[in-house]
Formats: C-alpha cells, structure tokens, sequence
C-alpha cells in the first residue's frame, strides 16, 4: 500500500473527528489582543485557556522589550546554532539569571519545550539505561521514551508504592550492567493541576541511585515563595538533578531551558542534537525574556493576584457542587460526565450563549463517558469574571444533568450548525 493512502486511512483518534471538530473545537480562531476576552468567530468571549498565568503577554514592560529586542536586532539574529555562529553574550547572561533564580549551577537554553524534553532524555540516556516515568507525564516526555532503545517502566499517577516496585524493577535490569536510571516526572501536571511528589520521590534517592528529571513547565514563575518552581514550594530543589523549564506558560513566550550541575549542563550543550544542529533562540526572544524574568523576580503582585483569582476560582466551582479534583495549582479541570455528543454541545453552549472559551478534553485523550473542561486562571482575569463563569458552569452543569445535551440521533455535530444555532433547536 502506497504510505501515503495509509496514512490517510488512518486518521488517529483526534483525527477521526476533524469532519466536525476543525476550526471550532479543534483549531479555533482567537483573534484580537490577548487578553481575558478575546474574538471567536466574531464575537467577544471570556477566555479561560490560555497559559499566560502572570499576565506578561501584554504587560506593557513585556512589550515594550519586545518591540526594542525586533528593532536592535530582528528575527534572523544570531544566524545560526549555538555550537557555531549562534551565540551571544545576552544568551549566556539569561542563562546565568536562569542559574541564580532556580538554585542551580548551569543553565542551557532550550529552542522549544517539546523538542528540548525529547532531546534530554535522548542525550542521557541509551539502550543499558532504565526510564521509570509518572503515567501521567506530558506527551513530550512520553515520546522521548518512545525513543529510547532501552527498558523503560511506567508507575500510576503520583503512586509511590507503585513508584518503588517500578524502581525496584529497574535496578535489578541494570545491576548486573553499565546502566542507570532516570527518572521523570512533573513539578505541576497541566491535566489535573496537582503536584508532584518531588518530596518523595526525594526521599528515595537516599536508599536508590537514579537521576531525577523534572519537567516544571507549569511550576516555574507560579509555584514557590519566589516563583522558582515546585521543587522550591516542596523544599526539594537541591534533590532535582536536571530540572526543565518552558518560557511558553509563565513567560508567555517561547523556548525552554534544563538547569543542574556545570558538568551535566556542559555534556548537554554538547551533546543535545536539537541544539547543536538547530538554529539559536532569535534574539528578540532573548532580549524579552530578561524583562520577563525581571518582572517575575521583582513583582510578586502579580503572582499573589494569579492566586487571589484561583482560589476564588476554585472555591466558587466547589461550592456550585461542581468537581475540579484535587488540583494543587492554577490549573482548574472540572470533571462532568457525559457522552463525546453531549460534551460537543455543552462547550457550544458554553460558548454560544454564555460566551465563555475554555478548553474541552475527551476520548481518547480521558476514558470514554468522561469530559474535562480545562480552566486557567491569570492575573489578568477580574473577579467579576470569576463570578460570570461560576454561574455559567452551575447552569451547563444543570443542563448536563437534566439530559438536555443528549438525545440526538447523529453521534457529532458539525461547527457550522453549532455556529448557525441549529444545535439548539
């Protein structure tokens, strides 16, 4: 069969649905200054999903560096990789600022979080060494494994009885070889917004040898008393041998960056493909991030006003008797159930008729008869907006209840009867 007419007879289970998902559940349109309230489909709505946690998108410092960073430099500067032609003083010195702000020594610069993971865990590890991984680890993480060559073992979500036989398994593959063992997991996972058990897992490097890996992208500028991370929050920093950050969340921008000792940092940069062999972070990037990484360090208002809202965000769900999990972080899931169809036409009411955004997860992402409605918070949210939603989801949650989601015959419903109203009728 011709590779080609394969693939195409396999969509994948995110595909299979783009008939009627493209451009309204999946690959929306938001347009407009980002903000709280954004335009979808021509009209304003309140957003709840975009990971601007501390509100720096359009901070006007934020923006201004931006401006000033394209002006001295443009987008093409530094041409090339970092190994080559693509250094600069002023990555180094992010770097270094990096280094200071998360308690480690080194610091490398990352182009993207996704293809920074997947190049860690490919540069550290080979086919004598054992992965053991959080079953819930972001899809980075999970392909990195993917390409490892050697074992890798999976324990249950944050299960340290399950993390230990796993780790138990581990060390008796590598006790009579070369091997060694990594093990992955999150500071926040972006799903159910709870933490890690960075502590621990901490507390098992004490009788285990294996290097620890944590991917914090949604812990770096929010967690901890400074914003340093989940590893900071949890008292266990020192205990991270290698720990990742993305700029993409807290930052609002682009890039990652892996933190540890001088000499496993030093192996990475010259040993990390995506890097040697991809061009530098574009200045632009760089020149904004020291802003943002000054605001982060020397404005806490703004992390203790992401807070303010979440926690009234959060209480005000629970109190409306709606399950947001245990959520120990900004990310605010709430768990409904109910049929793909009825999940369709809940986010179209969501969105039609109380003109709120926030992100829908189903099958086969979360088992079947399952939806997760996806709300992140930020420090430019109001309260009163807070207000709009809670009384908003007490009603779809009412409706969902009451069945007035289901009982239609066809088993989805395409964008354009959502956006025509015929969905309702």
């Amino acid at each position: 069969m011709n590779l080609l007419e394969k693939a195409l007879s396999k969509l994948g289970p995110l595909g299979s649905h783009a008939h009627y998902a493209h451009g309204y559940f999946a690959y929306p349109r938001l347009e407009g200054e980002l903000g709280s309230s954004m335009m979808f489909n021509g009209k304003e709505k309140l957003i709840w999903s975009l990971n601007n946690y501390l509100g720096l998108a359009n901070h006007p410092d934020v923006r201004t560096a931006d401006e000033e960073g394209a002006k001295q430099y443009g987008l093409a500067y530094p041409m090339g990789a970092r190994m080559m032609t693509g250094n600069s003083t002023l990555h180094e010195l992010l770097e270094g600022k990096l280094s200071e702000f998360v308690n480690k020594q080194d610091t490398f610069l990352l182009n993207y979080g996704y293809q920074g993971m997947l190049s860690v865990i490919d540069s550290l590890v080979d086919r004598h060494d054992v992965i053991v991984y959080d079953s819930e680890a972001h899809a980075c993480i999970i392909d990195g494994c993917r390409l490892h060559a050697g074992k890798r073992f999976v324990f249950k979500h944050n299960d340290m009885e399950d993390f230990e036989k796993q780790l138990n398994r581990a060390e008796k593959l590598i006790s009579a070889g070369n091997g060694g063992i990594l093990v992955i997991t999150e500071g926040v996972f972006g799903m159910r917004g709870d933490m890690g058990k960075l502590k621990e897992i901490a507390l098992f490097k004490k009788t285990h040898d294996f290097t620890l890996l944590v991917d914090d992208a949604h812990g770096i500028g929010v967690m901890g008393p400074t914003g340093a991370g989940t590893g900071e929050l949890q008292g266990v920093q020192d205990a991270i041998d290698l720990y990742f950050g993305t700029f993409a969340k807290a930052f609002a921008a682009i890039g990652a960056f892996i933190s540890g000792k001088k000499e496993i940092i030093q192996y990475l940069r010259y040993n990390m493909r995506s890097q040697i062999y991809a061009k530098s972070l574009p200045m632009p990037v760089v020149f904004g991030l020291h802003q943002r990484l000054q605001l982060i360090r020397e404005q806490p208002e703004l992390r203790i006003k992401l807070w303010q809202i979440t926690h009234e965000l959060q209480n005000g769900l629970r109190a409306a008797g709606l399950d947001i999990g245990n959520t120990e972080s900004p990310v605010t899931p709430v768990y409904l159930q109910g049929s793909i169809q009825a999940a369709t036409k809940l986010v179209g009411d969501l969105r039609e008729h109380h003109d709120i955004f926030c992100s829908m997860v189903v099958y086969p992402v979360i088992p079947k008869g399952m939806i997760i409605l996806r709300l992140i918070p930020t420090a430019i949210h109001t309260f009163q907006e807070v207000y709009k939603t809670i009384t908003a989801f007490k009603a779809i949650g009412k409706n969902l209840e009451d069945g007035k989601y289901d009982g239609h015959e066809k088993p989805f419903y395409p964008a354009d009867q959502i956006l025509s109203g015929n969905l309702y009728q």
